[in-house]
């Protein structure tokens, strides 16, 4: 069993990489609820553990089955690269007042997944009155970004952001094959095909929508495909880096760094261990972005730092000598 995206000619010209608060609190959500996935964000589970006992996530899980449909009008794919958790909720809030009997068969499609869902007074409630059911579970969504996700936002992005330049640059290299070879074990591209290995058959023709792509720090370890049209197409695969996300900073520079470049900027090359931006970096370190920003021209000036450009924000990256620099390993040898 699987599930086949289907490429025509001019889907390969409309893939694209974007980012989703709302989906990283929805997964967040559903986290909660599944051991499986939890190994990774043990400390961050330890840090919002008050903050989540103090929601009602019960119309949230209940619309969240272990297998089978997740309701489209809740998580539409984000238009552009960097939506904001305001951007995205204004669409799920705009779907009920749209069309409510769309959205009564959505989520009856969920609910119908989980064994007595469908019968509970709660799945009942928001049956009989959709519209009622979407202002409700947005602003539930609401609440769950700001006790669960925005206070680690910056983290997470950085994360997700570090995720997509790394594959952007795999997919200049070596074309889609070997940027889908590289998402997850359960991908697999042949003939313009992409197959995600799972229990459910299922086939999407693109028809020149292309493929979004939407790396998430929760949804490891599984890479899930979907949307229903008239939405894009979507696959959403776990980022790189999720096993150090939660992880302290790392101490301070070796003194002989700090010494040759000053201590801050020592710290601040020290932290680059993976693509960044300044806005993350101030947030790692604990200092103030326009500090950081002006350590990161300086280290960029001398050739320590290369940069590129995601969305609105720019991405620093240690060169081959200020990795020999901060890690002993000669540059010849990287």
């Amino acid at each position: 069993m699987a599930f086949h995206f289907r490429f025509g000619p001019g889907d390969l010209l409309r893939c694209r990489f974007a980012i989703s608060p709302r989906w990283e609190t929805q997964e967040a959500v559903r986290t909660l609820r599944r051991p499986h996935r939890q190994a990774y964000h043990l400390p961050w589970l330890r840090r919002i553990r008050a903050a989540a006992d103090g929601l009602d996530l019960r119309p949230l899980w209940l619309l969240m089955p272990r297998s089978g449909h997740n309701p489209d009008f809740l998580g539409p794919p984000p238009l552009g690269p960097s939506a904001t958790m305001e951007e995205e909720l204004a669409r799920v809030r705009a779907a009920g007042a749209e069309d409510p009997e769309a959205v009564r068969e959505d989520l009856r499609r969920a609910l119908v997944c989980t064994p007595g869902a469908l019968e509970s007074d709660l799945g009942q409630r928001m049956l009989a009155d959709p519209a009622r059911a979407v202002r409700e579970l947005a602003d539930l969504y609401e609440r769950a970004w700001a006790a669960l996700i925005a206070p680690h936002w910056p983290r997470l992005r950085a994360v997700l952001e570090a995720d997509i330049l790394f594959h952007s640059r795999r997919l200049t290299a070596g074309g889609l094959e070997a940027l889908f070879d590289g998402l997850h074990p359960d991908l697999g591209w042949c003939e313009d095909t992409l197959t995600i290995r799972r229990r459910a058959h299922h086939d999407r023709e693109l028809n020149g929508q292309g493929l979004l792509l939407m790396p998430s720090a929760f949804v490891w370890p599984e890479v899930v495909g979907g949307y229903d049209p008239p939405w894009q197409p979507t696959l959403v695969y776990p980022a790189r880096g999720i096993g150090a996300l939660w992880t302290a900073p790392a101490g301070p520079a070796p003194r002989a760094l700090a010494r040759l470049l000053g201590r801050a900027r020592a710290d601040v090359l020290c932290a680059l261990t993976e693509p960044a931006s300044t806005t993350a970096l101030a947030h790692r370190l604990g200092l103030a972005p326009s500090t950081v920003s002006a350590h990161l021209k300086a280290l960029h000036g001398a050739g320590l730092l290369i940069s590129a450009r995601h969305g609105h924000r720019v991405h620093y990256e240690r060169t081959p000598l200020a990795i020999a620099l901060t890690t002993g390993t000669p540059p010849e040898s990287l």
